[in-house]
C-alpha cells in the first residue's frame, strides 16, 4: 500500500489524484474500526453472538420438552375422562348381586308390550338401562318409571324420552333397586340375571298387590309359575300374576 502511495505522490496531473484517492479508500477499508460484513451476518443469525434466541441444540431440547408436557396433559385428561365415564358401568359389576346393562332387542320390547295388552296402572322397569322399555310403555299410554343405578344411562334415558315426546309420562331415577319399594306399581318389568332372581322374587312377593303383573325378560323366576310365555331364546318373556304366586301358584 505504501508503494502505491509513493507512486501516487510522484505521479502528476489527474492520474496522480485518482491513484491517491483509490489508495486512501483501500486503506480506510482495511484499517476501519467496524466489523467485517460476515461478522454482522453471523450476529443476525439465530443463536449467534448477541442473539436472544437459544442455539440450535438448546432450541430442539425446549421444543421436545414442550411436546412432552402437551402429550402428558392429553393422556392424563383422556384417562380422567375414561374413568369418569366407565366408573358407573364398572361399579355395579363389583357388587355382590349386579344387574349389568345389556340393551333390549327390538323383539324383546315387542314381547313386553304384548304382555302388557289390556293392562292398566303404573309401570316400573327395574334396571331400566337406556330407557327403551319405559319409553315404549309410555307410548302405549302407561305412566312408566325406570330405576337405574348408572347415572349416565339415566341422563341418556331422559334425553331419549324428551326426544320421543313422552317426557311427561316416562320418568327415570338414579337408584339401587334394593332400596326402592314397588308396592305402588301394577306392572313390573325386569331384565334380571339368574343370581338375583331368588332374592328379587321374595322382595316382590312381599311388596306387590294381588292385581300386579311381573314380566321377566331373558331369565325366569326360579319358583313362580308363569301365566304366559312368549318369544324364544334371548327374546323369551315370562309373565307372572301376583294373585297366582301369592295363592300358591309356585313352581316345583
Amino acid at each position: 500500500m505504501d508503494l502505491f502511495l509513493g507512486l501516487a505522490g510522484t505521479a502528476g496531473g489527474p492520474h496522480g489524484f485518482l491513484l491517491k484517492e483509490c489508495c486512501r479508500l483501500q486503506k480506510d477499508m482495511s484499517d476501519g474500526d467496524g466489523p467485517p460484513p460476515e461478522t454482522l451476518e453471523e450476529e443476525r443469525q439465530p443463536g449467534g453472538p448477541g442473539s436472544s434466541h437459544p442455539a440450535g441444540p438448546e432450541a430442539s431440547r425446549l421444543k421436545k420438552s414442550n411436546w412432552g408436557f402437551l402429550l402428558t396433559g392429553a393422556v392424563g385428561g383422556t384417562l380422567v375422562a375414561l374413568y369418569a365415564v366407565a366408573t358407573p358401568f364398572i361399579t355395579p359389576a363389583l357388587r355382590k348381586t349386579c344387574l349389568p346393562f345389556v340393551p333390549a332387542t327390538t323383539k324383546q320390547v315387542e314381547n313386553v308390550v304384548k304382555m302388557l295388552r289390556c293392562r292398566r296402572g303404573p309401570l316400573v322397569d327395574i334396571g331400566s338401562g337406556d330407557g327403551r322399555i319405559v319409553i315404549a310403555a309410555a307410548k302405549e299410554g302407561f305412566t312408566a318409571v325406570g330405576y337405574e343405578l348408572n347415572p349416565w344411562l339415566v341422563w341418556y334415558s331422559r334425553y331419549r324420552a324428551w326426544r320421543e315426546g313422552v317426557q311427561g309420562s316416562a320418568t327415570f331415577y338414579i337408584s339401587d333397586l334394593w332400596k326402592v319399594t314397588f308396592s305402588q306399581y301394577s306392572n313390573v318389568v325386569i331384565f334380571g340375571v339368574p343370581q338375583m332372581m331368588p332374592q328379587l322374587e321374595k322382595k316382590l312377593e312381599l311388596e306387590l298387590e294381588d292385581d300386579a303383573r311381573v314380566i321377566a325378560c331373558r331369565f325366569p323366576f326360579p319358583h313362580w309359575t308363569p301365566a304366559q310365555v312368549t318369544g324364544e331364546g334371548v327374546d323369551t318373556v315370562w309373565a307372572y300374576d301376583a294373585s297366582a304366586f301369592r295363592g300358591g301358584g309356585r313352581r316345583r
